[in-house]
């Protein structure tokens, strides 16, 4: 099997989701251990109101963060048509500093697997708008057989 790089993959092959609940814009760094992606906030998101997005909503960008993480060893190890069923996810610590994201910007999400053992991985993740740190989330991914 050919190594693939990121540039030969697309956000479908990485994760399963599609429409508007993919929501990763652009992946910028991606291993078996670690993975950075940018969310930009739109009107179309689930949880938008007049005023902007519910800050629940940065447990989906971790997740997708990590799912991005998750897909890239999978394709690393089975290939890029290997199964990509998703992952469960379980939310044991979630902290949010912000009332509600602005639409238009731009999120920087970063996830790191921190305990992996057959088909379940803690993964924490910190979240960012420009700078200014807006969530912290430690979840929990297990994926059936």
């Amino acid at each position: 099997m050919d190594t693939l790089t990121l540039s030969d993959l697309t956000l479908e092959d990485l994760l399963p989701h599609r429409g508007n609940m993919l929501l990763v814009k652009e992946i910028m760094e991606v291993d078996s251990e670690r993975a950075s992606a940018i969310f930009l906030v739109e009107k179309t998101w689930p949880m938008a109101d007049a005023q902007g997005v519910d800050p629940l909503i940065l447990v989906e960008l971790a997740a997708q963060t990590a799912g991005v993480c998750n897909g890239w060893s999978r394709i690393q190890a089975q290939g890029r048509d290997s199964n990509q069923m998703g992952w469960l996810v379980g939310i044991k610590k979630a902290d949010f500093f912000i009332d509600s994201l602005p639409f238009g910007a731009s999120i920087t999400a970063r996830a790191e697997n921190t305990y992996s053992f057959e088909n379940l991985r803690e993964v924490a993740c910190e979240l960012h708008m420009d700078t200014q740190l807006i969530g912290r989330a430690t979840l929990q991914l297990f994926q059936a057989n």
